[in-house]
């Protein structure tokens, strides 16, 4: 599978995530202490409208690696499985922005720019609810016993992470559009004499 991402895909994946997990470092909007809202999905979401749902994804998981090895990710494990869910599985997944990829380029190419930004704002809300899921699931799970006495820790996982993810969702999708509607060629890779296949020659 990576031998046929490519080279230069696999080092924008690893840019683009080390730019990810940059952006986690600079202060969030924190609404509660198990609600905070930032940017810093929009370097993977940028990728997925650039290169598609597998390298995207691949930034993911390399962000969460990232956080795992330098950030402070290792003092939210309760158990492995859940530091794996929220940060392996979770992180991954905002690549299913990259679903999108075709349209968006499609939409870009035909110079129909107010279609593919409403499809990078739909891609933005798919790539963060499929994020969050997996945070609620492990809200619920690991993290009930810290909800609020007399709630159930099924509602508190789904209040803390649909806040959450609607608004990093909202605030991703402002950034995300406002970035590609000015500087397009971002989402554009460029073709390159290795990733384009020669004729064969006739015999």
């Amino acid at each position: 599978m990576l031998k046929k991402l490519g080279l230069v895909a696999l080092i924008e994946a690893s840019f683009f995530a080390a730019l990810a997990f940059v952006f986690d470092l600079l202060p969030s909007i924190r609404l509660s202490p198990s609600i905070s809202i930032s940017f810093a999905m929009v370097p993977v979401l940028l990728l997925a409208f650039r290169r598609g749902f597998v390298v995207s994804a691949l930034a993911g998981l390399i962000w969460g690696l990232l956080q795992v090895a330098l950030g402070d990710a290792a003092r939210s494990f309760l158990t492995p499985l859940q530091g794996f869910i929220e940060y392996f599985v979770a992180f991954a997944f905002v690549g299913f922005a990259g679903l999108f990829y075709q349209p968006v380029q499609t939409a870009f190419r035909k110079g129909r720019k107010r279609t593919a930004l409403c499809l990078v704002t739909a891609a933005v809300f798919v790539g963060s609810i499929a994020r969050y899921f997996w945070h609620f699931i492990a809200g619920f799970i690991f993290w009930g016993e810290y909800a609020p006495e007399g709630m159930n820790p099924v509602l508190f996982s789904f209040i803390a992470n649909g806040v959450t993810a609607l608004g990093a969702a909202v605030l991703c999708s402002i950034v995300t559009v406002l970035v590609v509607s000015s500087a397009p060629s971002l989402i554009k890779p460029k073709v390159t004499a290795a990733t384009v296949t020669p004729p064969r020659k006739a015999s």
